[in-house]
C-alpha cells in the first residue's frame, strides 16, 4: 500500500475550506488538466455523508473511472472518499482541516494499492505516485486560491 501525505496552509475560515473540498465543481476546475468530469452521482455543488461521484478523466493517455463514496463526515474537521469502483484494488483519501490563528491547516492522506501484482508496485513507484502526489499538489492549488479569495 502506498500513503501520499500533504499539508496545505489556506488563510480562510476551515468551513469555507472543508466546503470547497467536497465541491464537485472546484474539483473538476482544479482537474482540468486530466479533463475530469462528474458524470454519475453528485455531478455538482457539494458531495455529503453516503453519496457517489464518479469521475471520468484521462490519465496516462487514457480515459478511466473512478467512483467513490464519503463514507464519513464530521462537517468542518473530516471527511474520508473510498473508491468503490474504478482501477485500483483500494483507494482512501482522508481530508483533515484544523484551524490556527485564522489559518486553516488542511492534510490529505492518501492510501491506495495497484492490482496487477509486481508490475503494479513498478508502476506505482516509477509513475504512479508522483502522478498522484502532482494531481493532489494542482488540487490544493486551486482550493487555496478559491478559498483566499473568498475570504
Amino acid at each position: 500500500m502506498t500513503t501520499i501525505n500533504l499539508i496545505t496552509k489556506i488563510s480562510a475560515p476551515k468551513q469555507i475550506v472543508f466546503d470547497h473540498s467536497r465541491n464537485i465543481d472546484i474539483h473538476q476546475q482544479s482537474a482540468s488538466k486530466s479533463k475530469e468530469k462528474a458524470i454519475a452521482g453528485v455531478t455538482f455543488g457539494l458531495i455529503n455523508l453516503n453519496e457517489t461521484v464518479t469521475w471520468r478523466g484521462k490519465h496516462f493517455g487514457f480515459y478511466l473511472t473512478h467512483k467513490s463514496r464519503i463514507t464519513i463526515m464530521n462537517l468542518y474537521d473530516y471527511f474520508v472518499d473510498e473508491m468503490e469502483h474504478g482501477k485500483f484494488k483500494s483507494f482512501k483519501h482522508e481530508h483533515f482541516f484544523e484551524e490556527e490563528n485564522g489559518i486553516t491547516i488542511m492534510k490529505d492522506k492518501m492510501q491506495y494499492e495497484t492490482p496487477f501484482s509486481f508490475f503494479g508496485k513498478l508502476f506505482d513507484v516509477l509513475f504512479l505516485k508522483k502522478h498522484l502526489t502532482n494531481f493532489l499538489l494542482d488540487r490544493n492549488k486551486i482550493l487555496k486560491e478559491v478559498s483566499e479569495k473568498q475570504f
